[in-house]
């Protein structure tokens, strides 16, 4: 691991009350790390905080990273920033184009300075696959170009990432830039199962699928991908390490629909909107190589069916537990 100039110092992670950022904290504090946690609970939650099994080793500052204010102070003696805040939702972006700018690139900006001002000078940082944009090639490799982001949260990432080599090239700093495939848990606000198990709540007769159901894309469990970040940050210390998240494999929309519906008893019709896109801006076939992460001796632990599978059978578990 690169040296840092506060070898001994806490982590700071935004957005650590999220879905993945909680169960990255409480793989931080599990191994013995301070974690200050600054997010602004418009989408992570402070229960799932609950699951941390260490209180003793966070603390979490409820802010907002479009302005300054106290947060900035959490960065100092710091020895490492997780940057996982930003708007988590692709179609919100569309509807609000400002959204994915302030949330993501003036945000990332915002905390690359509070970095740089208190000499914290390794930044972990959650990009997406969509950076691709509609790749000609699959599966997609780190080193394909151009990116041509198809989305406004993905032109905010590939900015974002852009800062951070920049950061590294300029200030010294270590970066890491994660390109997530679409990460599913029991803890997501968003997504395609929190969305067709809402739809189903609402109308447990019907499941509207937007788009053809042949959209195809890899899920990576949140586990994985946790597991996956800190492994990569313990073996991998160039000025700039860009490292893709995923299964190695992909499940269409047509077979996750089906399994969200057996799991609901299998009486929902599923009606298909149409068209290759569920959205403007979405890229409707994702195949992430990850020979890189691979060669470095990481595998995940379920392919995309079982991550499906075992997000849905939470999902419904907990479900019924509310219904009881």
């Amino acid at each position: 691991m690169p040296p840092t100039a506060h070898p001994d110092g806490p982590v700071v992670v935004t957005g650590g009350a999220g879905a993945i950022g909680a169960l990255l904290v409480a793989a931080l504090a599990e191994r013995g790390d301070e974690v200050r946690i600054v997010d602004n609970l418009s989408s992570g939650r402070r229960s799932h905080l609950d699951r941390v099994g260490r209180p003793d080793r966070w603390k979490l500052v409820t802010a907002d990273l479009r302005q300054d204010g106290p947060w900035i102070e959490e960065f100092r003696g710091a020895r490492e920033v997780w940057h996982l805040a930003a708007n988590p939702d692709i179609r919100r972006g569309t509807e609000d184009p400002r959204l994915d700018f302030e949330l993501g690139t003036m945000a990332t900006f915002r905390v690359l300075e509070a970095a740089r001002r208190h000499d914290v000078r390794r930044v972990l940082f959650s990009s997406s696959s969509v950076v691709y944009g509609l790749p000609k090639v699959f599966p997609t490799p780190e080193s394909y170009g151009p990116l041509l982001p198809e989305s406004l949260y993905g032109a905010s990432k590939l900015a974002c990432e852009g800062l951070l080599s920049a950061y590294s090239s300029c200030y010294g700093f270590t970066t890491y830039i994660y390109r997530f495939a679409n990460v599913i848990g029991p803890l997501m606000t968003h997504g395609i199962l929190f969305d067709f198990f809402e739809k189903l709540r609402k109308d447990p007769t019907r499941l509207e699928v937007l788009g053809d159901g042949q959209q195809a894309k890899s899920y990576l469990r949140t586990e994985d991908c946790v597991a996956a970040m800190l492994f990569v940050s313990e073996r991998s210390g160039e000025p700039t390490n860009v490292f893709n998240l995923g299964t190695g494999d992909r499940i269409t929309v047509r077979e996750i629909a089906e399994k969200v519906v057996r799991a609901h008893g299998g009486r929902a019709r599923i009606d298909y909107t149409g068209g290759s896109r569920g959205w403007a801006g979405d890229v409707p076939q994702q195949d992430l190589a990850i020979d890189k992460i691979l060669d470095m001796g990481w595998k995940p632990r379920w392919n995309s069916a079982q991550a499906v599978d075992r997000t849905i059978e939470e999902m419904h578990q907990a479900l019924s537990a509310r219904d009881r």
